[in-house]
């Protein structure tokens, strides 16, 4: 069946300087006030670089030149994610790939320090920027990563992106060869995710001692169109 587009209008590209949780806040990233402070978030932790085609940076003032650089980009346009408990930022994040008149959309550029990793932080903040592309009328959220990057994979599974397969040697990435896995939710699928993401979030869902009592992974299993093999 051929579903009819004709009606189709581009949709803007992103603008929004904050993005706004429960657990943490996304602003718009700027040298000035984040690349000190993320710096500091990142240091020492030179792993958190590994699948990235840029860094590890050994010095603030590298660091402040490559925030300095994406800052101003429209694409990809990059946030600074804040603790909203402790106003700490701990890492970034961004859209990319951006097609207003196709309404596709990625994220990622995902960077998160130690700190941020595997908290209900980390998870409300990819589901801030997937909110708001789907809220915008975006038709497509894309992941893609590194096909050994396994972590990541289990993340965008996690978050109720379907597995779409691997582009093998895609890319070469600090002198390695990279076949990049590609994941994606589309805007049928919003509906059921946002209500799984709002359920997880809860602080109702989290015991005292921080653990989590059901797993967002079960509630956006059944979301899923295709699981990654890999995986399991």
């Amino acid at each position: 069946m051929i579903t009819s587009l004709n009606n189709w209008q581009a949709v803007k590209a992103p603008d929004q300087d904050t993005l706004t949780g429960r657990y943490v806040v996304l602003e718009r990233l700027c040298p000035s006030r984040h690349a000190a402070k993320l710096f500091q978030s990142y240091e020492g932790q030179d792993f958190v670089w590994d699948y990235l085609p840029y860094g590890p940076f050994h010095s603030a003032a590298a660091y402040h030149r490559w925030v300095s650089d994406m800052a101003d980009k429209s694409d990809p346009y990059f946030y600074a994610i804040k603790s909203a408990e402790t106003q700490d930022y701990l890492g970034v994040a961004s859209y990319l790939r951006i097609d207003p008149n196709m309404g596709t959309i990625e994220v990622g550029h995902i960077n998160f320090s130690p700190v941020l990793q595997k908290t209900p932080a980390a998870t409300e903040a990819i589901y801030l920027m997937m909110k708001w592309a789907f809220e915008n009328g975006y038709r497509r959220f894309e992941w893609k990563c590194d096909s050994r990057n396994i972590p990541s994979r289990r993340a965008a599974q996690r978050y109720g992106l379907s597995f779409e397969g691997i582009f093998r040697q895609a890319a070469i990435v600090k002198g390695r060869n990279r076949d990049t896995a590609w994941y994606a939710a589309i805007d049928a699928e919003w509906s059921a995710l946002q209500e799984a993401f709002d359920t997880w979030l809860r602080p109702e869902n989290f015991g005292t001692d921080g653990r989590q009592k059901e797993k967002l992974g079960n509630l956006t299993r059944l979301v899923l169109v295709q699981t990654d093999p890999a995986l399991g």
